[in-house]
């Protein structure tokens, strides 16, 4: 089975995922860090070199790569990975995957990202003040996508391990 982790930057993808795995006894791969370790730069360097469009079409390519691997895992997207072009699609076309969307709320959303807008390419120039309008309005472009997940796992005031528990529940 293949465990794919959706949900805006922040929601705690890699680290659900990270959990997951260990819980499962399988493989994790961070969608991420697969990039990252296929071009030798920080995703963050990527765009500021490539654009975002770029960026896309590379992720799309790694997606398509981990999804025809054999094997168990848990896979951690970015944020906006099912949001473009047929990313949702191809991870719902496997019959042995299963997707699941971890909501959280704006607020706490802007709690956990404003300490590493540094590192998160998207939010970089927005201000502390702008961040939650602007996370806001990402949520409302990606919901549609990310409600479209086969389950959704609010995460808002639970701790890693209550998060890791609704999930098995549901597998």
């Amino acid at each position: 089975m293949k465990i794919i982790l959706l949900g805006y930057m922040g929601s705690g993808k890699s680290t659900i995922g990270r959990l997951l795995s260990e819980r499962l006894a399988t493989s994790f791969i961070d969608l991420d860090a697969e990039i990252e370790e296929r071009v030798n730069l920080s995703v963050s360097q990527y765009f500021e070199r490539f654009g975002e469009l770029r960026f896309r079409k590379l992720e799309r390519e790694v997606l398509l790569d981990i999804l025809g691997r054999s094997g168990s895992m848990v896979i951690a997207t970015g944020g906006g990975t099912p949001c473009y072009g047929d990313a949702l699609e191809q991870m719902k076309s496997h019959s042995d995957a299963v997707t699941i969307y971890l909501k959280a709320s704006i607020a706490t959303l802007t709690d956990r990202l404003i300490s590493q807008k540094d590192s998160r390419p998207l939010i970089q120039q927005i201000t502390s003040t702008e961040l939650p309008e602007f996370i806001g309005k990402h949520l409302f472009e990606r919901s549609h996508f990310y409600l479209q997940a086969d389950h959704v796992v609010p995460i808002d005031a639970k701790d890693q391990q209550a998060i890791s528990e609704d999930i098995l529940a549901l597998l």
